[in-house]
């Protein structure tokens, strides 16, 4: 496929991606999985440079999971410093390419110090004006659907709320992406074809766009390639072709 079919007026507004297979790619040059994660920051790095450029609003990336709490203690604190180091170095250049950061997930889960440098980049670009980059940390989307029902329930049992109000609109309000709108295309890499308890609510009409392609080898090229894919897509929520023809 070629990059330059991409069509700038019918760019999603938002992506969304699940960046896997970074252990495995260490893994099949003989390196430890931490390697493979290094290795991904520079994936990351291209891909929110390129999204940027071209004129994507929102990139959320799927960064730590609540699952990959269970991963090997050593790769969990090697994938925690890694994290602090990369943000602490990356705040001041998303900064300069006006890109404003955001976190969603269970924050308090994370160690203090990842907190804080998280805290301090997302005060530092909280003015920017260019491509939002919401990262997905200690996430999961049935903790996310959980935390909002809770919220829902208690506004119910206070009368803040009646049950026969409660409407799309005010369930999205009450999620992690309450500020932000739906992906239109979600991505993921490395040949696993789930969603893994990614955005599911938001992800109920999104396009889903699956490669083999290990996240370290995934940069600009390949990045092109899955919105020239999904361009060739007819978007129908749930209407007939004919039905959505102008």
């Amino acid at each position: 496929m070629h990059n330059h079919s991409i069509d700038k007026e019918r760019l999603p507004k938002h992506i969304a991606i699940i960046m896997d297979g970074n252990g495995r790619w260490a893994k099949e040059r003989g390196q430890d999985r931490i390697f493979g994660h290094h290795e991904g920051v520079l994936s990351v790095r291209e891909v929110v440079n390129v999204a940027g450029e071209i004129g994507i609003e929102y990139l959320t990336l799927y960064a730590f999971s609540t699952e990959n709490w269970n991963r090997p203690k050593a790769e969990v604190d090697a994938l925690m410093e890694l994290l602090v180091a990369t943000i602490r170095k990356e705040a001041e250049e998303l900064n300069r390419k006006n890109v404003r950061l955001h976190v969603i997930g269970d924050f308090a889960a994370l160690p203090v110090l990842c907190q804080k440098e998280m805290q301090e980049a997302i005060d530092i670009t909280a003015a920017n004006t260019g491509i939002n980059l919401i990262l997905a940390l200690s996430y999961s989307a049935k903790w996310e659907l959980i935390n909002a029902v809770k919220q829902i329930a208690e506004k119910a049992k206070t009368g803040l709320l009646n049950p026969e109000d409660i409407t799309d609109e005010i369930f999205h309000n009450h999620l992690c992406t309450s500020a932000f709108p739906d992906p239109e295309l979600m991505i993921r890499t490395s040949g696993e074809s789930r969603i893994s308890n990614f955005l599911l609510y938001q992800l109920a009409y999104s396009e889903l766009y699956f490669t083999p392609i290990h996240w370290p080898d995934f940069r600009k090229e390949q990045f092109l390639d899955a919105i020239a894919d999904y361009q060739l897509r007819e978007r129908r929520f749930g209407k007939t072709s004919e039905q959505i023809q102008p």
